[in-house]
């Protein structure tokens, strides 16, 4: 007579245990990404996929199981992320819920480097689902990455759901183009007799400018008279020769913000970087270390593509010396 409330209070506090999942933390590196789920009483493979918005028959070869044999209690199950029940542009089907999926920041970590880690995201997404700026990322911090996509009806899960989620970047834009108010008309400068010609000077880029597109012929100079953090710099007499090298960044087109790269330097450290060949400099602030790949191998600092085309020094490797 006494079974009947003991089962339902045991169902009630198990509706209650899956409605109280903790964050969803992301595991892997692109493109094997995936969360871990403990399994619970009473759960299957085919209730994990109810929650996950995952087959159980993708569920089960993913963790090297027989779908047949089911789960026990306890067991670490590992839930891939993928195209169907992953987002990281912000879009769902109506039936779908998207529930925050999480990074903890680790030490020297920065937000070019969990961009690459987690396919590639753009870090104009990573910066509004976080309302932060990429450089006030800081070790412990939980960082959303993406978004799991649950079905509304079928996951207790769809009670963690976020709402209000920014339709995500998913190409690099454009900076807008300022309206030539005062701007002078181009003329084309007159040719001189052969014998005195002399080549019109090449067009500079100007704050109004939009930074250099694919198929652009526009020269990718730029002159913010050494950038934002130029005031910021200490020298303490320190400074490192090499190979210098680029990354990809939207920032420091319009606002001379420039960002680096580089091992040994403290994050936040405003360093000067010289081009050598021409004696032009920058500053910029380190976001966080060199990534342990082939395509760093012999390099001393990576630089924003902004700051290189301050330097002339175009999109190529070029010779460097920094100071801090």
């Amino acid at each position: 007579m006494q079974r009947k409330p003991i089962l339902w209070l045991f169902g009630l506090l198990f509706s209650l245990s899956l409605k109280a999942q903790p964050n969803l933390e992301i595991q892997g590196v692109s493109p094997s990404l995936y969360v871990v789920h403990v399994v619970q009483p009473k759960e299957t493979w085919y209730s994990l996929g109810r929650l996950y918005n995952i087959s159980p028959k993708e569920l089960a070869p993913y963790n090297n199981a027989d779908l047949s044999k089911g789960v026990s209690i306890g067991q670490v199950v590992r839930v891939p992320l993928n195209s169907t029940n992953f987002s990281q542009d912000g879009q769902k089907a109506t039936d779908e819920a998207l529930v925050p999926v999480y990074h903890k920041v680790a030490e020297k970590e920065w937000m070019y480097r969990i961009s690459t880690n987690y396919n590639k995201v753009p870090i104009e997404n990573l910066e509004n689902w976080n309302k932060i700026k990429r450089d006030q990322v800081k070790a412990g911090m939980t960082l959303v990455v993406g978004y799991l996509k649950v079905k509304r009806e079928l996951s207790a899960l769809a009670g963690q759901a976020a709402t209000g989620v920014p339709v995500a970047v998913t190409a690099q834009p454009k900076a807008p183009v300022e309206p030539p108010k005062e701007e002078k008309p181009i003329t084309t400068p007159k040719q001189e007799p052969a014998t005195g010609a002399k080549p019109a000077p090449a067009p500079v880029l100007t704050k109004q400018d939009p930074p250099k597109q694919a198929g652009d012929n526009r020269p990718t100079s730029i002159d913010y008279k050494g950038g934002y953090f130029k005031s910021q710099f200490e020298n303490s007499g320190k400074s490192n020769k090499g190979a210098a090298n680029i990354f990809r960044s939207t920032s420091g087109w319009n606002d001379g913000k420039y960002y680096a790269l580089m091992d040994n330097v403290p994050v936040g450290t405003i360093v000067q970087v010289v081009n050598t060949a021409n004696n032009k400099f920058i500053y910029a602030k380190v976001l966080g270390t060199l990534s342990d790949i082939r395509e760093n191998a012999g390099l001393v600092i990576r630089l924003s593509n902004a700051g290189a085309a301050e330097l002339g020094a175009g999109e190529a490797r070029f010779a460097a010396e920094v100071r801090y």
